[in-house]
């Protein structure tokens, strides 16, 4: 078996056995151990190699199989030799998918990935029309979170004139996934490649001559960071409270139950109203501002080392257009891998699946020419 695979077994092998004694084992006691941080950082390490020990377990045997396959050859029959080749070749091919899988589960894990999310849609050109299809892409997401097993919740929105949004701010949650074998169901993995410029092509029902209007609307995702992710000083926010408004900017209670937050050095700010009291309002802003002000230094710090980002699937910036909705010709196109999806009803229903597998396929397939490189 390969250096790299019995190292893997052996750091599991040991984490199990640090987990068993209570954190802490006759390895540890060596200072042979570099993994610390309380039971559940072991938990997390342990549930992350799991699937990949057994795979690695799985593709042992498997060459064991082969081998014994082989020497069942020398002495055999014709008969029997028929068989084992036919065998030998069944097993080959298992080995080569169990590599390529073990394979695709050691490449570098985003770390966010199984963390919750903010997503953010805003109207962008088109008027009217921009804010009708950030309603129905807040609808599509909701529902495919939901069928995925995760729980959207709305933080914040502001209504449109003609019934849809101009801006709607929401979470999800779950973290269904249990390492790489469901990193569908983890809210990062799932959203991740839905930032940027998303552009709608139809006939507005408002429009008689039936004339086709482009319009765009803008989506933004931000992995929720708890406070020992990423902390923020006091003096760097301030915190005000206000009355919750309406549409059209009216007051709805005489309760100073909204929160707004501004991050002084930043100017980023984030408010929450939708809550049922001030503390929850202000729960929610601050998730909000971290996952902003985190995000704005983090891309300070990517412009710096554009290249690295070649490996990705898009760079998440939200000013790149990543996707068409055509609904005259039945078409959704993402632009990043230049791959078209019939069917707009139901994706637009949440069936995203199939896009955000071909997605994480493209992804890790650049990953692997990236590592080769």
């Amino acid at each position: 078996m390969e250096i790299g695979y019995q190292k893997i077994i052996d750091e599991y092998n040991q984490l199990t056995e640090q987990m068993s004694s209570g954190g802490f084992s006759s390895f540890s006691a060596r200072g042979g151990s570099a993994f610390g941080g309380g039971m559940a950082k072991l938990g997390k390490r342990h549930a992350e190699l799991q699937p990949i020990v057994k795979a690695i377990t799985d593709y042992g045997l498997r060459i064991n199989e082969l081998e014994e396959n082989k020497n069942l050859m020398d002495d055999a029959d014709a008969e029997i030799k028929s068989m084992a080749l036919d065998e030998g070749r069944r097993l080959e091919a298992e080995i080569l998918k169990l590599k390529s899988e073990i394979e695709e589960m050691l490449l570098p894990r985003d770390p966010s990935d199984d963390k919750n999310v903010i997503v953010e849609i805003r109207a962008g050109a088109g008027g009217d029309e921009a804010t009708l299809f950030v309603a129905e892409m807040f609808r599509a997401y909701g529902k495919f979170a939901e069928e995925c097993g995760l729980k959207p919740h709305i933080v914040s929105s502001s209504r449109s004139d003609a019934g849809g949004f101009k801006e709607v701010i929401f979470e999800v949650h779950g973290r269904v996934g249990n390492g790489r074998d469901h990193s569908l169901q983890e809210p990062y993995a799932l959203f991740k490649y839905e930032s940027g410029v998303h552009r709608v092509q139809r006939v507005p029902e408002t429009e008689k001559s039936g004339r086709v209007h482009t319009s765009t609307i803008t989506v933004a995702v931000l992995p929720i960071l708890e406070e020992k992710d990423y902390a923020i000083a006091d003096k760097d926010l301030k915190i005000e409270a206000t009355t919750s408004s309406g549409h059209g900017g009216q007051s709805v209670n005489t309760t100073y139950s909204a929160i707004r937050i501004l991050h002084i050095p930043t100017g980023i700010t984030a408010q929450c109203q939708d809550e049922r009291s001030q503390t929850q309002n202000k729960e929610k802003a601050m998730e909000v501002i971290r996952a902003r002000v985190a995000q704005h230094y983090a891309d300070i710090e990517s412009k710096k080392v554009r290249d690295l980002t070649k490996s990705q699937i898009g760079t998440g910036d939200r000013s790149e257009k990543i996707r068409t909705y055509n609904f005259p010709q039945d078409r959704v196109t993402d632009h990043r891998i230049n791959q078209n999806f019939n069917q707009i009803n139901l994706i637009m229903e949440g069936k995203f699946a199939q896009i955000i597998t071909a997605l994480q396929k493209a992804d890790l397939e650049m990953k692997k020419e990236a590592l080769k490189n």
